[in-house]
């Protein structure tokens, strides 16, 4: 009886401990959660050592520090694979919480797959923020009226560069319309200066920075857009092939030097800078490029300004192919707390000190921010006080198909080596009607 009762004793003590054991365990996995950190991710491409991605990823730190409740799977891919690897994790619908998108129809194709969600409330949250956007910077990432990202960057790919020593020497105006840019050509090329250094090797160079801008002084963007689409308008019709005579233009009066097609870019940008070329049109990558790499006596004769305005065309004066670069965007799957979040983070990175920080590595942003000038090149002061005025037409490679693209890019190569205007646009609206019928 005596030993039963210890036994019972033992037991009830045994499992009273045990009970409170587990209670405290219980109690310690309600404290645990209670404190658990909310996960977020964020995906771009600043991987490398450049001024511009040191101050996004110095962002993307700051709001790491400021938010100890977060999380934080940082990850910066290089710019080579950084399309690719979201490609595939999109086509397996695990995109990142928030991630760098570049405008046009790259993000579209996220739209389309219901792959990100709008953030139009941090727009409408942020007022003060918002109004100092420049033009056309939420038009691009809006599809039926909801704004899906908010820009980092500009994409100014036409800027007309011009050695202003070489344009004094000879007495050469600085062109402001068509007739005035070929004058300038025949002077140069008659006094053994090259009119304009072009690198083509990769072929988009060609399109993206020349003759694109071109083509929008002829046929206006609304044609453009139209045409795109198969909507009214045909790459096959006059106006485009008028655009494409004016690029032949140049080709015959040798505004290019001999071998653009078998040079790169970046050989081009020294062509010009060490005095070969009184002129470049290119894109705003240039000024960080040359602000790097050549002597501040070399970029003090550098000035820039608009490829100039064809007399009869349809296309605004003024007018640069642009626009915001790429974005920051939201996945779909984001929601509550982390949402909140999500949104607390892209302001972090596109709010006012972001995009200030940014404008100062010597990046383009849209955005009208005070720039400390002893932060800048004179050149990308002069850039950014330019485009803050200037009208911004589509570039055609963001917004045609890959095969429209491909097809204009090895058309205009295909200029440049004696070939047909008409055969140039037949190849490309065969291209692009076949990939919008897909």
């Amino acid at each position: 009886m005596r030993k039963n009762l210890i036994f019972g004793l033992v037991f009830i003590l045994v499992f009273s401990i045990l009970a409170a054991c587990s209670g405290d365990k219980k109690a310690g996995n309600s404290k645990d959660k209670g404190n658990e950190k909310i996960k977020l991710s964020v995906w771009h491409n600043f991987a490398g050592d450049d001024l511009r991605a040191k101050a996004v990823r110095a962002q993307i730190d700051k709001f790491e520090k400021d938010h100890p409740e977060v999380e934080l799977d940082k990850q910066a891919i290089p710019v080579d694979g950084f399309r690719q690897r979201l490609k595939t994790v999109a086509a397996a619908n695990e995109m990142p919480d928030v991630f760098f998108s570049y405008s046009g129809s790259f993000t579209e194709e996220f739209y389309d797959g219901g792959l990100i969600q709008p953030i139009t409330d941090l727009w409408e949250e942020k007022q003060e923020w918002a109004e100092k956007f420049l033009p056309g910077s939420k038009e691009i990432f809006t599809y039926d009226g909801e704004i899906y990202s908010a820009p980092v960057a500009m994409s100014a790919t036409s800027f007309l560069y011009y050695n202003s020593e070489l344009f004094e020497k000879y007495d050469v105006k600085v062109p402001t319309t068509w007739d005035e840019l070929m004058t300038a050509v025949k002077v140069f090329n008659e006094n053994g200066i090259t009119p304009i250094s072009l690198g083509n090797k990769a072929a988009w160079p060609a399109q993206s920075s020349v003759f694109g801008v071109i083509a929008d002084h002829v046929t206006g963007t609304d044609w453009f857009l139209k045409a795109i689409n198969n909507d009214g308008a045909s790459f096959t019709d006059s106006e485009f092939i008028e655009a494409l005579g004016y690029f032949k233009q140049l080709v015959d009066e040798k505004a290019f030097q001999d071998g653009a097609n078998s040079i790169d870019n970046t050989q081009a940008e020294q062509y010009f800078v060490q005095g070969n070329a009184a002129m470049m049109i290119n894109g705003s990558w240039a000024i960080t490029n040359l602000a790097s790499s050549v002597s501040k006596e070399e970029l003090e004769k550098i000035e820039v300004t608009v490829v100039p305005s064809i007399e009869g065309g349809k296309g605004k004066p003024n007018t640069m192919t642009g626009g915001p670069g790429a974005g920051f965007a939201m996945s779909s799957k984001v929601e509550g707390k982390q949402r909140d979040l999500a949104k607390e983070l892209i302001f972090a990175i596109a709010g006012p000190e972001g995009q200030k920080a940014i404008a100062e590595s010597e990046s383009l942003v849209m955005y009208d921010v005070d720039i400390d000038k002893s932060k800048v090149s004179d050149l990308y002061y002069k850039a950014f006080e330019l485009v803050k005025n200037v009208n911004f037409a589509p570039v055609y490679d963001l917004y045609l198909s890959s095969a429209g693209g491909d097809a204009i890019n090895q058309g205009l190569q295909e200029l440049m080596l004696g070939g047909k205007p008409e055969d140039v646009a037949k190849k490309l609206q065969d291209a692009q009607s076949k990939a919008v019928a897909e």
